[in-house]
C-alpha cells in the first residue's frame, strides 16, 4: 500500500490540470466523464488480479483505461497505463499457448503508437511469434475434449484477435490479419450457433439433443452474458482497428451486426442483461461485467455508423443508467459476476478489475454519444 497515495496524489494533480477542459463540457458528458474517472481512481487504490499483474483480469481492466485515454485524453488514465507497463517490464504473461496472457499487451501497443519513450516490445513480439509458430497441445486438439483448437473459448476472442490487429498495424504486416482471421474462424465454426446468434462459452456447452446436455432450468441452451460480451467488445475493438480494405472486413462487420441484433432483443427493461442470456430468470438481476461490454460494443457501433442510432440508442442509454446505478459513492463498480464460465450470481458488492474495465470502456463510448 506504500505506493498507493503519491499515486492518488498524481492522479488528484492531474484531475486539477483536466479541469478546465471537464468545465467546458455539457452536463451530462461531465457526469459521464467523472463516474469513468471514480471508478478508476478507485481501481488503481484497490489492485487486484487472479495470478499475476500481466494476467487476462489485469489485461482486460487496462484495455479499458486504454479506450478510456483515446476518448478523453484525460492525463490520469496515461499516468495509469505507464505506471502498470512499467512495473511489469512490458511482458505478456508467460503461456505462449494461451490467448489470455496477451491481452496486457493492448497497453504496451497503445503507449508505442503514442511514441512514448522507453516502450519495449520486444516481449511481446516474442510471445505472438510462439503463440503463432509454435506447435503445443491445443493445436494439436491434445488435451480436454473442448480444448480442440488455439482458441477453444470465446473468452479467447477479446483477448488476443485484437492485439494481433493492433500488432498488425503497428508493424504494417498484413499476415498477422491473415493468422488472426485463421484461428478466429476455428473458434467460429465450433462455437457461434447461428440459430441463437450467440456464441457458447466452450463445446462443454454444445447441444447434441441426448439427455446430457446443459441446459438451464427453462430448458434453453446456455449462453454466458460475459462471454458473449468478451465476443462482440472484441469484435467492435478488432473493427476499430481493422484496416477497411482487410479482405475478410465484411465477415466481422457481419457477426458484429448480428451480434448487436440479438442482444437488443434480448435485453431486459431495467437495461442490464441477466448472467444467462436466454434464461434471465435464473439469476433475476443485471450484472455489469457483461453489460458493461454489450454497452460499449453497441455504442461503439452507433458511433462509427454501422448500428442504426434511432434503433439502438435506447439500448445503451437504458444500459449505462443502470450499469452508473451500480457504482457506489467511493467509485467502486459491484455486481460483477466473479471469475468463472458459465452463468453464476453477482451481488452489489462483488467486484473484479475486468469489471471496472468493462464500465470505463462503456463509458469511453458513451460520452462520445450525441
Amino acid at each position: 500500500m506504500k505506493n498507493t497515495f503519491p499515486f492518488l496524489t498524481i492522479l488528484l494533480t492531474l484531475s486539477l490540470l483536466q479541469a478546465c477542459t471537464v468545465s467546458k463540457m455539457s452536463p451530462p458528458e461531465k457526469s459521464n466523464r467523472l463516474v469513468m474517472e471514480k471508478a478508476f481512481v478507485w481501481q488503481e487504490a484497490n489492485p487486484i488480479f487472479a495470478k499475476h499483474p500481466t494476467d487476462w483480469t489485469n489485461g482486460a481492466y487496462y484495455v479499458g483505461v486504454v479506450e478510456s485515454h483515446k476518448a478523453t485524453n484525460n492525463p490520469v488514465y496515461l499516468k495509469g497505463l505507464k505506471k502498470m507497463a512499467v512495473s511489469n517490464e512490458y511482458k505478456p504473461n508467460k503461456r505462449v499457448f494461451h490467448a489470455d496472457d496477451i491481452v496486457i499487451a493492448t497497453s504496451y501497443l497503445y503507449l508505442e503508437q503514442l511514441g512514448e519513450s522507453d516502450v519495449d516490445l520486444a516481449p511481446t513480439e516474442k510471445w505472438i511469434y510462439d503463440h503463432l509458430n509454435i506447435n503445443h497441445d491445443w493445436k494439436q486438439g491434445i488435451g480436454k475434449p473442448e480444448q480442440s483448437i488455439l482458441w477453444w473459448w470465446c473468452d479467447a476472442l477479446f483477448m488476443a484477435p485484437p492485439v494481433l490487429v493492433q500488432y498488425s498495424n503497428l508493424t504494417g504486416d498484413k499476415k498477422y490479419l491473415d493468422e488472426m482471421h485463421k484461428y478466429y474462424m476455428e473458434t467460429y465454426d465450433l462455437l457461434f450457433d447461428k440459430e441463437e446468434k450467440l456464441f457458447l462459452r466452450d463445446t462443454r456447452y454444445a447441444w447434441t439433443g441426448g439427455d446430457s446436455d446443459k441446459k438451464e432450468a427453462n430448458g434453453k441452451k446456455i449462453f454466458w452474458s460475459r462471454g458473449n460480451g468478451w465476443v462482440i467488445a472484441g469484435l467492435a475493438l478488432m473493427l476499430d482497428r481493422m484496416p477497411e480494405d482487410y479482405v475478410h472486413r465484411p465477415f466481422y462487420v457481419d457477426l458484429y451486426k448480428t451480434m448487436a441484433g440479438k442482444l437488443k432483443d434480448i435485453q431486459p427493461e431495467d437495461g442490464l442483461w441477466r448472467t444467462s442470456l436466454l434464461s434471465p430468470e435464473s439469476f433475476p438481476y443485471g450484472e455489469a461485467s457483461g453489460s458493461g461490454f454489450h454497452t460499449y460494443a453497441i455504442a461503439w457501433g452507433i458511433n462509427n455508423g454501422l448500428l442504426d442510432e434511432k434503433t439502438y440508442k435506447p439500448v445503451v442509454e437504458k444500459a449505462w443508467v443502470a450499469l452508473k446505478a451500480c457504482q457506489q459513492e467511493n467509485g467502486k463498480v459491484g455486481w460483477v459476476q466473479n471469475i468463472g464460465a458459465d452463468p453464476q450470481p453477482a451481488n452489489e458488492d462483488s467486484w473484479q478489475n475486468f469489471g471496472t474495465g468493462a464500465f470505463i470502456l462503456a463509458g469511453s463510448e458513451m460520452i462520445q454519444l450525441k
